[in-house]
């Protein structure tokens, strides 16, 4: 079972090591991201639109070349109900949707660890559809951009941790979930310090993908398309065509 990672950003800066953190959990992944230009990062709703054709195009090429899941790597779930549309027999599923119904039977309540101000309300739209909004006791604010995570991973962590305790001491969350697929990696120390899980967006959802291919193989279950109606072959010869849209770490 080989399932593919979309970093949907126009940069592979991550791929690499989000590919390392991933197989370490023993899945087998291949990691993809868009060719420039375009945005390298989703902090803004603008972008998030601006990386829709070629996430589009990913889905049709991993479809065509047999992945048996597509994992859209951005905690909003970017283009999730599209993609899941016109995927075919193929998986798709995304960090929002994964890490809720994912930490829904390890607490009560959950608290969502975002970049800044600027991404609560899209996080909280993306986890709002999941149905399990009212899970949540609390979006906090690491107060970084995207690309500091990792850039500044010591900063990041002590950031996390303070948040984190606040959510738990003073918001009453039991469960604590990575609201930014690049603060990946760097969950364990918050959770070893306050003894509660802490859900990495990225490994979560990879998790996530293989149990529901599992059951798609196993059983045959997979996205009704009397919800997900694919659009009709005549209605769709615009879309971009089903090529690899970037580089693709194997």
């Amino acid at each position: 079972m080989t399932i593919l990672w979309v970093n949907p950003v126009h940069t592979p800066a991550y791929d690499a090591e989000i590919a390392r953190t991933l197989r370490a959990t023993g899945a087998e992944v291949d990691v993809l991201s868009f060719a420039p230009p375009g945005p390298t990062h989703l902090e803004y709703a603008t972008h998030g639109l601006a990386v829709a054709a070629p996430l589009l195009s990913a889905v049709r090429w991993a479809r065509a070349e047999g992945y048996a899941a597509l994992c859209i790597g951005c905690f909003y779930d970017p283009g999730l109900r599209a993609a899941r549309e016109i995927a075919g027999p193929m998986v798709v599923t995304a960090p929002a949707e994964a890490c809720l119904h994912s930490a829904a039977p390890l607490g009560s309540r959950v608290s969502v660890l975002v970049a800044n101000r600027t991404c609560v309300a899209e996080a909280r739209e993306a986890v709002e559809r999941t149905g399990l909004g009212g899970r949540v006791a609390s979006y906090r604010s690491l107060d970084m951009r995207v690309h500091d995570f990792q850039e500044s991973p010591d900063r990041t962590r002590e950031r996390m941790l303070a948040a984190s305790r606040t959510a738990v001491e003073e918001d009453g969350a039991d469960v604590l979930v990575l609201g930014c697929t690049l603060e990946f990696g760097l969950g364990d120390a918050v959770q070893r310090e306050l003894g509660v899980p802490v859900l990495d967006a990225t490994v979560t959802t990879v998790a996530f993908a293989a149990y529901l291919a599992d059951l798609a193989g196993r059983f045959g279950w997979r996205p009704s398309r009397l919800d997900y109606e694919c659009p009709p072959e005549e209605e769709i010869g615009w879309l971009p065509p089903a090529t690899a849209p970037g580089p693709v770490t194997r």
